[in-house]
């Protein structure tokens, strides 16, 4: 403390001028000129503006507005008062706002009313709604002539859409050229609004359009995905071609003949002459088995023997009977396999191949199994029938298991009934009644075909 006190003697001696202000410094107290107000005060110097000044000032300004000269103005000290009635709720906090700007304005005493009377509340309305009459009535050439410009846009846009024959000379099929007809036709109404909002002005309007139509595109779009789904898979169906009317087609498993494939789906005749809608993303997106792109198809069947007969000999008798058969392929040859062996019989499985442009396959198949059963039963091999054991108790009477023991085997060659003989003139051809049916529709109907014979298959 001492220390300081004489620090204090010698600044005051030294340096007359800045002692007073650091001393509050050394002592650890804030000075006076450091300290801020908390409030801004109001000045008592009559250095402003009058409050006639004020008043005359403000009553002029509200003067060059209709909707503020019946206000009244008063000004005392700075503090306005204002009062009277407007026609809106807004002109009465537009007034006060209007005051508050006022150089040596303190504060706002707002006491205006608003005017309920219905003339003045709707003489406004009737002069705007005029005004507005009387600026349409002069904007009417301006109108009539971007929708003129605008209707031109917009017919030579379907007049280009309605060129078919350019647009299919450019496609790669009727499908196509139809998409591209549709896309000129929308680009030119997009281009015609947008030349008729441009030349009115309406600008922001055509930002608000396009921007309302970009949301309410997004929302349809997840609405009707399905549909937008069908139909991209409908196109790509017309560009590949998967496959010609009147194939004999497996999709989905749904079997039947093609009628003719749509824009939305591929139309089949079943095979119980019922027409079938697929819709053409099924199609698309399944496996197709085409049974008519190659003629020739293999039959399969499985045949029972003996487990004592010789399956090899088996096989030879069943293939002789299958490749003595007018309508089997000698190429590719048949063949015959041991596919299972059982407890009491051996499974032999045959192949063959048919054309089916001459041989209705079923009908062959049939024929095919009918010739091997009727072979190998000639050649004394023996079909076997359901076995089942039986087991007897030691109680049991005797003449039982006798007459089981003197009961004929069912299995042997000498009990075996002879077999019926094999008929000659049975059709293998095959049926065409569905072929012709497909082709009599086609010929009636005019819906668009997107199938073009054409184009190659892929």
């Amino acid at each position: 403390m001492k220390f300081r006190i004489i620090a204090l003697l010698w600044l005051a001696l030294s340096f007359p001028a800045i002692a007073p202000a650091m001393v509050p410094d050394l002592l650890g107290e804030e000075s006076p000129e450091s300290a801020e107000p908390a409030e801004q005060n109001i000045e008592t110097a009559d250095n402003g503006p009058s409050d006639a000044e004020i008043t005359d000032r403000i009553t002029d300004i509200f003067g060059q507005i209709d909707a503020l000269s019946d206000v009244t103005v008063s000004s005392a000290a700075g503090v306005v008062a204002l009062g009277g009635s407007v026609p809106t709720a807004e002109d009465i906090d537009r007034a006060e706002a209007i005051a508050n700007r006022v150089t040596g304005v303190v504060t706002v005493e707002n006491g205006i009313e608003r005017n309920l009377d219905v003339d003045t509340n709707v003489t406004p309305a009737v002069t705007a709604l005029q005004e507005d009459l009387r600026g349409l009535a002069h904007a009417l050439p301006l109108i009539a002539v971007a929708f003129g410009i605008a209707i031109v846009i917009g017919l030579l846009g379907y007049w280009l859409a309605a060129r078919k024959r350019l647009w299919e000379w450019v496609a790669p099929n009727a499908f196509m050229a139809e998409l591209i007809a549709t896309s000129i036709r929308f680009i030119a109404i997009v281009l015609a609004i947008v030349a008729l909002l441009q030349i009115l002005g309406a600008t922001a309007l055509l930002g608000a359009v396009l921007g309302g139509a970009g949301v309410i595109g997004l929302a349809i779009g997840f609405a009707v995905r399905d549909t937008v789904d069908n139909y991209v898979s409908s196109l790509m169906l017309s560009l590949r071609q998967p496959f010609r009317a009147n194939d004999h087609i497996v999709v989905d498993e749904h079997e039947g003949r093609v009628v003719r494939l749509t824009s939305r789906a591929t139309i089949l005749m079943t095979l119980d002459g019922n027409h079938l809608r697929v819709p053409n993303s099924v199609v698309f997106k399944s496996v197709i088995l085409n049974y008519t792109r190659n003629p020739e198809r293999r039959f399969d069947f499985a045949l029972g023997i003996d487990a004592e007969d010789d399956a090899a000999d088996g096989i030879a008798v069943g293939l002789a009977a299958i490749n003595a058969l007018p309508f089997v392929l000698s190429t590719p040859e048949a063949t015959g396999i041991i596919s299972e062996v059982g407890d009491s019989n051996i499974v032999l499985s045959f192949q063959g191949w048919v054309d089916q442009t001459k041989t209705d396959f079923l009908k062959g198949r049939s024929r095919a199994i009918q010739g091997a059963k009727t072979a190998l039963e000639e050649k004394g091999f023996a079909l076997p029938e359901p076995i089942y054991r039986v087991r007897f108790d030691d109680m049991a009477p005797l003449p039982i298991k006798q007459a089981l023991s003197d009961a004929p085997d069912r299995n042997r060659g000498e009990t075996r009934k002879s077999p019926k003989p094999e008929t000659e003139d049975q059709d293998t051809r095959p049926d065409t009644h569905i072929e012709r049916l497909v082709d009599e529709e086609r010929a009636e109907t005019v819906e668009d075909d997107l199938l073009d014979d054409r184009r190659p298959i892929e």
